[in-house]
């Protein structure tokens, strides 16, 4: 309760400091003006006439149906990666055997390119949810589980001496010691896992599904509606931004304090 206190209190100091960001992303934009005075609207939709376009988009129910499929799609591979990889990679880190066998798994899933998952799965699953969410598990799964390894085989035998020296009781010893250090591994890992779930989601549903915010960015782009691809590629990166950045971000460096 007291993290969660320490994170809102926080909060508004954290918002001042990301004036920088903020900056950058208004300079983003004026360069994306420049490519469409250079290359036009065909190619590169002014900033102005894409957001108008997303202004309409937003007002359609059938849009808001497709942004909730993706995130379901999204967030429930992530939180089967989280759970395992989580619970797998504590569990090998505490055994080196274990952690020494995981290394070619961990290459093996982070060398396979995701374009190639898809298309097994296509071809195990066929055409719906299974596929993007087991595109997404596979994908998700790697960054987590090093995450959730490392964390456990970086622990100090200094910390395990001294909760022993004053005689801790075991909940003691786990959250006073050996959780801050755990969470700091694991919590930054499930941030990146996140941003993966939610790139690979998009990608497996342009290939492999009818519905979702990839099947209307391949309708789009069949169409050669350049405007609606990008109010949908908005759609992806904000909502990916305020998830990260508004909601995460806080307190990943609250967590990062602790590792310091």
């Amino acid at each position: 309760m007291k993290f969660i206190l320490k994170i809102l209190k926080d909060f508004p100091a954290y918002l001042w400091s990301g004036w920088g960001a903020i900056a950058s992303i208004f300079l983003f934009i004026a360069c994306w003006d420049v490519g469409n005075q250079i290359y036009g609207d065909l190619v590169l939709p002014a900033p102005l006439e894409t957001f108008k376009t997303l202004a309409l988009m937003l007002q359609d129910d059938s849009v808001w149906e497709q942004i909730d499929i993706t995130l379901y799609r999204a967030f429930m591979g992530f939180a089967i990666s989280l759970v395992f990889g989580s619970i797998l990679g504590l569990l090998a880190g505490f055994f080196a055997t274990a952690s020494m066998m995981s290394r070619p798994i961990v290459t093996i899933l982070v060398g396979m390119p995701p374009i190639a998952w898809i298309v097994l799965a296509m071809i195990w699953f066929g055409m719906g949810d299974e596929t993007v969410i087991f595109t997404v598990v596979v994908a998700s799964f790697p960054i987590i589980f090093v995450g959730a390894l490392q964390g456990t085989r970086t622990l100090e035998d200094n910390l395990k001496e001294m909760g022993e020296s004053f005689n801790l009781p075991w909940h003691m010893k786990f959250m006073d010691i050996y959780f801050p250090h755990i969470f700091s591994y694991v919590f930054p890992a499930w941030v990146s896992g996140l941003g993966m779930s939610w790139k690979i989601v998009v990608m497996a549903e342009l290939l492999a599904t009818s519905d979702g915010i990839g099947a209307s960015l391949a309708v789009a782009r069949s169409q050669l509606d350049t405007p609606t691809a990008l109010a949908l590629v908005v759609i992806m990166i904000g909502s990916l931004m305020f998830i990260e950045y508004i909601i995460l971000e806080p307190i990943k460096r609250e967590v990062e304090l602790w590792r310091d």
